[in-house]
């Protein structure tokens, strides 16, 4: 993977989406699922299902979605009306760690359901982007993701970090 891809991975708030489940876990999983289906017949086999005959090809539409699936919100994912990318566009910095009010309230958020960004941040700041980066891919190798110690998000409570 080039530089630029990489960077293209690093979040506005200072995640790296390279070690987000979504990107690593899900995808792997969802094609295997798919092959093992494919392996027992399943692509051809749900028609003389009826049951099957409506929901399945959406099904497998979804799985085929989730191998491909691409969240990261300099590739144009994540919530549209995300109030840190906006923050980190208006004030011209690259990430959120990069800005003078570093960890602002917004960031305070996201660090109660990401427990290492904060300091993760502060590293980046002392080691710079790359080698930060470089790091994370090393995290990445060794089958790290931020679901393994993520703290659940609520999701039936409005959050001050997105818009309506």
């Amino acid at each position: 993977m080039s530089s630029e891809d990489r960077r293209r991975l690093l979040a506005y708030c200072g995640v790296y989406c390279g070690l987000c489940a979504e990107r690593s876990r899900i995808p792997r999983r969802a094609r295997l699922l798919r092959e093992a289906m494919e392996g027992e017949g399943w692509d051809r086999w749900y028609e003389g299902v009826e049951a099957l005959r409506e929901s399945f090809p959406i099904f497998w539409e979804f799985l085929r979605r989730l191998e491909e699936n691409d969240c990261a919100c300099r590739g144009g994912g994540g919530p549209p009306g995300c109030k840190v990318r906006g923050c980190a566009v208006e004030r011209g910095v690259e990430v959120c760690p990069l800005c003078p009010d570093y960890p602002c309230d917004m960031i305070k958020v996201i660090a109660e359901h990401y427990p290492t960004l904060i300091h993760d941040g502060l590293r980046m700041r002392r080691i710079g982007v790359e080698r930060w980066i470089e790091e994370q891919e090393e995290r990445r190798r060794r089958g790290f993701v931020y679901a393994d110690i993520r703290i659940p998000w609520d999701f039936d409570q409005p959050s001050p970090l997105f818009d309506d």
